[in-house]
């Protein structure tokens, strides 16, 4: 056998690995693993189906990124228990230094792993903020991540128009609609000069927006403290244009109120913009949207944002130990908000009949050139 091909001796290599060596290996046993070994071979660190040899080992997508990430970036984790946590495909993201910890052991190998080809020195979003990796002493870390998030956003809160911050101040129509649009356009905006967000296959990120909008859109119009008065909602949802049924009004009041309590619950937790930021990128990397191409990445990322908002909060609330809690806590939350109501309160007038997932589609390829078709947003 090739010495590089050679694992160290670990009790999970022969087990987990393919074999190599016939000769040593019983007729039958050999037999079964050569059947079986076109169909499915496991992960040595979580046990998933491996997609093939990587830095030294069969492992997933999954582990082989999780490992890659680490080593380029020479990251450190710290273990919330007692070092010795489950490491399989249901448990594997639940302690990433136990998670390093199994790939090392079963053998896969640090000096494998290429550097990256961005010079640390370079400020290059997508791998800027990740160089620093221990959660307790990476402060640098976080504020770098976190001013990427903050820096993102296209417009500042003072920006979305000056009917938004003033809550008892009665808008118009027309001015509900422009401030609507502005806040959709942000939330596109802003995902596309996110750190890693770019970096994605352009089919992942359509995947994301067209999922996420409505509760992008939902912590936009809280952080903005857009007013929700009901009756200017109504009229711009057509009321007057195409009189709704009384059921239908009903309905539409309830969705409104929703709406309004979402807002109010996290107007009431007195959020920071940074950890609105941070809010944002874990509602937008999420692996629920269909077809992502690598679902492993963007869990990651999802997991990234979060630990930068867990310690953002430690540090800056240290005298609120729930806070950490009760922001996330809203997030499931914001999907009581209809996205279709969101559409019909605040875009039917702006586009029509245009399904509000083209717009966003046609957002995100064209960026800031990108037209609305009611009004200039620029």
């Amino acid at each position: 056998i090739p010495a590089s091909q050679v694992a160290p001796p670990t009790p999970q290599t022969p087990v987990q690995g393919p074999p190599n060596n016939t000769q040593s290996t019983p007729t039958n046993q050999t037999t079964q693993q050569s059947e079986k070994q076109p169909q499915h071979i496991e992960c040595v660190v979580c046990g998933d189906k491996s997609s093939g040899k990587h830095y030294g080992q069969f492992t997933c997508e999954g582990c082989k990124s999780f490992f890659k990430r680490s080593v380029r970036r020479n990251l450190t984790y710290t273990c919330r228990a007692n070092r010795n946590c489950p490491i399989d495909q249901h448990h594997r993201n639940q302690c990433q230094y136990c998670r390093l910890k199994k790939c090392l052991k079963v053998g896969m190998r640090r000096e494998a792993v290429q550097r990256g080809r961005v010079p640390p020195t370079q400020p290059h979003h997508g791998q800027f903020a990740l160089t620093n990796g221990d959660p307790l002493h990476c402060h640098s870390y976080l504020s770098g991540y976190i001013s990427l998030l903050l820096r993102a956003e296209p417009y500042p809160t003072s920006r979305y128009g000056s009917q938004c911050m003033q809550p008892n101040n009665i808008m118009g129509i027309e001015n509900i609609c422009e401030l609507a649009a502005r806040m959709l356009f942000s939330a596109v905006e802003w995902a596309r000069n996110i750190p890693f967000f770019p970096d994605l296959q352009i089919t992942d990120q359509v995947a994301l927006l067209r999922l996420t909008w409505s509760e992008l859109f939902v912590l936009n119009a809280a952080q903005c403290s857009m007013p929700l008065h009901v009756a200017p909602l109504l009229a711009a949802a057509g009321l007057h244009a195409s009189p709704m049924s009384a059921d239908r009004v009903v309905a539409f009041m309830d969705h409104i109120r929703i709406f309004q309590e979402q807002v109010e619950k996290l107007k009431a937790l007195h959020v920071d913009s940074a950890e609105y930021s941070c809010l944002k990128a874990i509602v937008l990397f999420t692996t629920d949207a269909c077809g992502l191409s690598d679902v492993a990445h963007v869990e990651s990322l999802q997991e990234k944002s979060q630990c930068a908002l867990e310690e953002y909060v430690r540090s800056q609330y240290p005298n609120q130990p729930t806070r950490f809690g009760k922001l996330l806590l809203r997030l499931p939350s914001l999907r009581t908000v209809s996205s279709s109501v969101i559409e019909q309160l605040f875009f039917v007038r702006l586009v029509g009949k245009t399904p509000i997932e083209t717009l966003i589609r046609d957002m995100l390829l064209s960026g800031s050139s990108f037209n609305w078709p009611y009004m200039s947003i620029q």
